[in-house]
């Protein structure tokens, strides 16, 4: 089968090298394409990454000596593909993503910058694949030809939005209190100061609790003839903190439904949740989405971030709650299923769906 081209959009930054390690063996996209910034342009992508490539395999070889476009070059990158992950800050991303879209790419995007659109689908493929029917929609109101921008979600709620949603569907999500920490990576390379990280907790990452409060809805919300529709029957207060663990945001949540779960009967609404066919056969989702842990001291970052190659969800800690319900601790990769991972998943799933 021929491969489809893809392109990264800030190649060289953390997000940008899981892309690609991700992709070294990808059996539906090839790397084509390398963009970064005009400090990286027209180096190969080996000089521009010198004493900064941070991923724990080596570079991969048809990769090294490719030579990075800049960000500006949008027709230069639809000439050589037709897909583009884009790994870009949110404030390049908010002018370049629309152009490139523009341009007749596909943009799978893991910046914040448009999740508020509701021409734009936040997408977790397990949870809410219909939103891509809102993309002829965005063609016709943003004047895209052939491409169209979709986003990935905030790294942190990928933890605790999924088992949520499994309980969702048979209960109905009133109220949810959620704390996470967050891992050193989820800000980015250099990112946190190892003085301000060593021996420390920082109770404030900027704007991830209003990301948090805002995205699960809309995600959680239908598509409508305007545009997708967050849901307004639910309602979720968040404390984000930043941790000193290198990988994997763990997540402390209590939750409230308009029916009483039976807390007997969760686990297993967890372990037995599977995708639609469909989405359940792509290359990158897991076979198991979420997988509960009996101990009581489980999830732990170190020993279970790597569940499902890093895009599984793993869960413990189910115990009732004095405010709430319900309560438990759940746990994602944020580099993986939080970021490159749920990107590539993303752009599987519109290769499923006749969108590529």
């Amino acid at each position: 089968m021929k491969k489809i081209g893809v392109g990264i959009l800030g190649a060289t930054g953390m997000a940008g090298q899981r892309y690609l390690q991700l992709l070294e063996k990808h059996p539906t996209f090839e790397v084509r394409v390398l963009v970064a910034s005009q400090r990286s342009a027209g180096k190969t992508y080996g000089q521009a990454v010198e004493g900064r490539w941070l991923m724990q395999t080596p570079i991969p070889e048809n990769i090294r000596d490719l030579k990075v476009e800049s960000l500006d070059s949008p027709e230069l990158v639809k000439e050589r593909c037709s897909l583009v992950f884009s790994a870009i800050d949110s404030e390049p991303a908010r002018e370049w993503e629309p152009r490139y879209a523009a341009a007749g790419l596909k943009v799978v995007s893991n910046a914040s910058s448009y999740r508020k659109d509701p021409l734009v689908p936040v997408l977790i493929p397990e949870l809410n694949p219909h939103h891509l029917d809102i993309l002829p929609l965005q063609r016709e109101i943003k004047g895209f030809q052939e491409g169209f921008l979709t986003v990935k979600p905030n790294c942190s709620l990928q933890s605790y939005l999924l088992p949520l949603y499994v309980l969702h569907r048979r209960y109905v999500l009133e109220e949810v209190v959620v704390t996470t920490l967050q891992a050193l990576s989820g800000a980015g390379y250099p990112g946190v100061a190892s003085l301000n990280a060593l021996d420390n907790c920082v109770p404030y990452i900027a704007g991830e609790e209003e990301k948090s409060e805002q995205e699960p809805l809309k995600i959680l919300g239908e598509v409508g003839e305007q545009g997708i529709l967050s849901n307004p029957e639910i309602k979720i207060s968040a404390h984000c903190n930043r941790v000193p663990v290198l990988d994997g945001h763990l997540a402390c949540v209590s939750a409230k439904f308009r029916e009483a779960p039976e807390l007997a009967a969760i686990p297993g609404l967890w372990e037995e949740f599977r995708a639609r066919p469909q989405e359940l056969s792509l290359p990158s989702a897991p076979g198991q989405p979420i997988r509960y842990l009996h101990e009581p001291d489980r999830p732990q970052t170190r020993l279970d971030r790597d569940f499902e190659n890093g895009m599984g969800i793993t869960v413990g800690r189910l115990r009732s709650c004095n405010v709430h319900q319900i309560r438990f601790t759940c746990l994602s990769h944020n580099t993986i299923r939080g970021a490159a991972g749920g990107g590539i998943l993303i752009a599987e799933l519109m290769k499923a769906s006749n969108l590529l």
